[in-house]
């Protein structure tokens, strides 16, 4: 029990990380001047570095042991924790401090998952990786708990408390056992590193920038042009580039090392590409509440962070229940069609919090349905998402996969806050341009101004402050306050619309899980290791 007690304490810091940002929306746009885009970027750049890098610790983990990087990521998420306490500015704030966290992540969560495989077999694996899941459900405490110290003590206090909480987390990873790991005789896959994480960094920071540099035509925030065009979309095109010869390059790589940054296993076996899609919708599902259901709370309904701490209760208990459950009480139930339950559940999730949504704050009856709602979605999903890959995989590479389903948990987010981020703040912006054009009790003059400014998420009343500038009547200004808060409600409804539909996209993956036990694993293995003998043999 102890070492997956202290794994659990790891899972629960980098989600109660993600919780504390969340709770810490209206504190960071009065403390630091933080805009909506800002804290998009804020959420964001946690998975954009973790996404870029933890592969590559997953594959450090496997050469120098995945306690030691345990613990260097324990302790860089410490540092990061300090930073974003004593930050003086979003610049600090973002390039600094959740920098440093997303480092630490990109070598601490690979651990977590890399060290149950060889902690821990057959079914006790099983009930391994659903405790790892049930942490995101057990964590929901945290939320509240930090919201309390928030609203007692503030932000800064906040995020020092978490500090404090990851050196726990080094102090007692002490207390793991030994475990036979030889990594010894490997060699770091350098070229690999570089083609993954630079591929990873620059599709990811392309697509997050969309709605803050534009699709196509450039807005003003876009620091250059491409041919006259928008960034966003060329880097996110350049960044798959160069993830398509790392997969070519991995094949040379594995063949003359033994090990390589990205074995073919991960790419060639089916049940293990459908667990990665799994780890990336479940995070991507978190990603749209984080940016779509928190903010909204917030900043147009007043919800204090308390409150919406409340909310995460709602949804823990019954992640923590079936994510811990279902591999215990429930052992032989088929994985495939567990997570495919979890799919439809986290689409209903994302409609009931559509319909939750009104011009000038939520229904909480339907905010916390859609929330319990979460839970059961997640809870079903993580309850087999990560044993589905492990099942499939020979040891090595199991303990290996770790990096790439973390990596894939944190593509998934990236891709939830990024890609419904644009869906929400384009659709604002668009809506009140095109409509204030549309209306004749609204002048030229100011329709013209409108196009030079991008509308953040926000209540009426931060509407008329961004605004303010513009010289209007007060009748003109009536008309756009109007228009804006049912732009705001129309595009915060589609982008959990958009959200609910591509989690159901996830259902196509399903059909390749098929090892279900470990006694299936075992033969896979061995079928697997006979066609490896016979094609070193050709």
């Amino acid at each position: 029990m102890l070492p997956i007690i202290v794994l659990i304490l790891a899972q629960m810091g980098a989600t109660g990380d993600s919780g504390a940002l969340s709770l810490a929306a209206s504190a960071l746009t009065a403390d630091l001047g933080a805009t909506t885009s800002d804290i998009q970027l804020a959420n964001m750049i946690y998975p954009l570095v973790g996404g870029a890098f933890m592969v590559a610790g997953g594959l450090m983990g496997t050469i120098l042991g995945w306690k030691r990087t345990f613990r260097a990521g324990a302790l860089l998420c410490a540092a990061g924790e300090v930073v974003l306490a004593v930050a003086p500015n979003m610049f600090v704030f973002i390039w600094i401090g959740r920098v440093l966290v997303g480092f630490g992540a990109s070598f601490m969560i690979p651990s977590v998952l890399g060290l149950i495989p060889l902690l821990y077999k057959g079914s006790n694996r099983t009930v391994a990786f659903g405790c790892i899941g049930a942490a995101s459900g057990l964590s929901a405490v945290l939320p509240l708990i930090l919201g309390v110290v928030m609203e007692a003590a503030g932000m800064r206090v906040t995020f020092f408390v978490l500090g404090v909480y990851f050196v726990m987390v080094f102090a007692v990873s002490f207390s793991l056992p030994p475990i036979a790991q030889d990594g010894g005789r490997l060699k770091f896959d350098g070229l690999g590193v570089a083609f993954a994480a630079s591929g990873l960094f620059l599709f990811l920071i392309g697509i997050s920038s969309v709605s803050s540099w534009g699709l196509v035509k450039p807005l003003q925030g876009a620091p250059f042009t491409v041919l006259g065009i928008s960034p966003a979309l060329p880097l996110a095109a350049l960044g798959l580039v160069l993830l398509a010869v790392l997969i070519r390059v991995e094949r040379g790589v594995e063949r003359k090392n033994g090990v390589a940054l990205l074995p073919q296993s991960f790419l060639t076996t089916p049940q293990v590409l459908a667990g990665l899609v799994a780890n990336a919708i479940m995070f991507f599902f978190m990603g749209a509440q984080s940016i779509l259901m928190a903010p909204y709370l917030q900043l147009v309904a007043g919800w204090s962070p308390i409150a919406v701490g409340t909310i995460s209760i709602v949804t823990g208990v019954p992640t923590f229940a079936l994510a811990l459950g279902i591999p215990k009480l429930a052992p032989h139930a088929n994985p495939r069609h567990v997570i495919q339950v979890g799919y439809v559940a986290m689409a209903a999730a994302l409609l009931i919090m559509a319909l939750s949504v009104t011009p000038q704050g939520s229904v909480p009856a339907l905010v916390y349905l859609g929330a319990f709602m979460a839970g059961v979605g997640a809870g079903s999903v993580s309850s087999h998402a990560s044993n589905v890959v492990a099942l499939a995989l020979p040891e090595r590479d199991a303990s290996q996969s770790g990096g790439i389903q973390s990596t894939m948990r944190n593509v998934g987010q990236a891709l939830g806050v990024a890609f419904l981020g644009a869906v929400l703040l384009l659709g604002i912006t668009n809506t009140v341009r095109t409509q204030a054009m549309a209306d004749p009790s609204i002048s030229p003059q100011v329709t013209s101004q409108l196009a030079g400014l991008n509308i953040d998420l926000g209540s009426s009343k931060a509407f008329e402050g961004q605004i303010a500038d513009i010289s209007m009547t007060p009748g003109e200004r009536a008309e756009l306050v109007g228009i804006e808060a049912s732009a705001r409600y129309d595009a915060t409804r589609a982008a959990y619309v958009v959200g609910a539909a591509i989690v159901l996209l996830g259902l196509l993956s399903t059909p390749a899980i098929k090892i279900t036990s470990h006694d299936q694993a075992a033969e896979a293995e061995g079928k697997g290791t006979e066609r490896s003998r016979a094609g070193s043999a050709s």
